[in-house]
């Protein structure tokens, strides 16, 4: 399958690169040596006119000590692989130090399993080839991986009951993907909690809300609804933003009874997939 290049997001890699250089105080030629990559290669990066590959983008990491900042953006130079309103939303992401996530009815995509990503792009319309559909799921695979430095980000998710009981994919692949979610939360990789039926209305009722922080940027909000999502930079409504999920994350389970709810919703699931092998 041929990659498709994207120019501009190129270029914003190759500026990374040499802010974050240029932070650590080390000319092209020092991070070359350190990286073991020529300083011509660094050189082209960072004027976009080269493509890393992962294995550069990894050593970069390693020498700049940007916690897998560089391996995360590669997803972003791959042509149309994330819808085009999300683009700059998945940026901000890889840069992120802590992200709250409300989620109204789908897990939220850095938590998503294989089978349940591949069933939820499967139906987005328009309809995608297998080929379009591959090369979205990979990335939303990819998104992921940001969950395994267990330090940074801190990720806290709130989810709407519906999210639980809406079934995408069939009992096995909601058992599997609500076990996803209850592990991460042991380990205590992520914060979840779960916002019941029982609340009625609140606060997040329009859709699907994420917060990110970060070390040296302004806190931003990213709103997303059918077809569309905006990234919202303004300070005002960013802290209305955050009173908002304060406010529906009051409602919500502790994250306890969060984990027992899932766990138990996962059950269920499992117990329907039996029957369905064994009517």
């Amino acid at each position: 399958m041929a990659i498709e290049d994207n120019p501009q997001s190129r270029v914003k890699y190759g500026e990374e690169l040499r802010r974050l250089r240029e932070a650590a105080d080390l000319t092209q030629e020092e991070l070359s040596q350190r990286a073991v990559m020529s300083r011509t290669h660094i050189a082209h990066i960072e004027a976009g006119r080269r493509r890393p590959d992962v294995d550069d983008a990894r050593r970069l990491d390693q020498v700049l000590g940007t916690g897998g900042f560089f391996v995360r953006f590669l997803p972003t130079l791959d042509g149309r692989k994330v819808a085009e309103h999300f683009k700059e939303a998945l940026e901000f992401e890889g840069k992120a130090l802590a992200i709250s996530e409300f989620a109204p009815t789908l897990v939220p995509g850095i938590l998503q399993t294989e089978p349940y990503a591949h069933e939820v792009l499967t139906s987005s319309y328009p309809p995608k080839s297998d080929e379009e559909r591959d090369k979205l799921l990979s990335t939303r695979l990819q998104r992921a991986r940001i969950l395994d430095d267990f330090r940074s980000p801190e990720v806290c998710a709130l989810l709407d009951e519906a999210v639980l009981r809406r079934h995408v994919g069939g009992p096995a692949v909601m058992c599997e993907q609500l076990r996803h979610i209850s592990m991460l939360g042991q380990r205590r990789r992520i914060r979840v909690h779960v916002l019941p039926f029982s609340a009625g209305a609140h606060t997040l009722l329009e859709g699907f809300l994420s917060l990110m922080w970060f070390e040296d940027l302004p806190p931003v909000a990213y709103a997303e609804g059918v077809n569309n999502g905006r990234l919202l930079e303004l300070p005002s409504v960013v802290r209305e933003c955050q009173v908002i999920y304060d406010r529906a994350l009051g409602d919500a389970l502790s994250h306890r009874k969060s984990l027992d709810l899932i766990r138990s919703v996962a059950e269920d699931y499992e117990h329907d997939a039996q029957r369905a092998q064994h009517p």
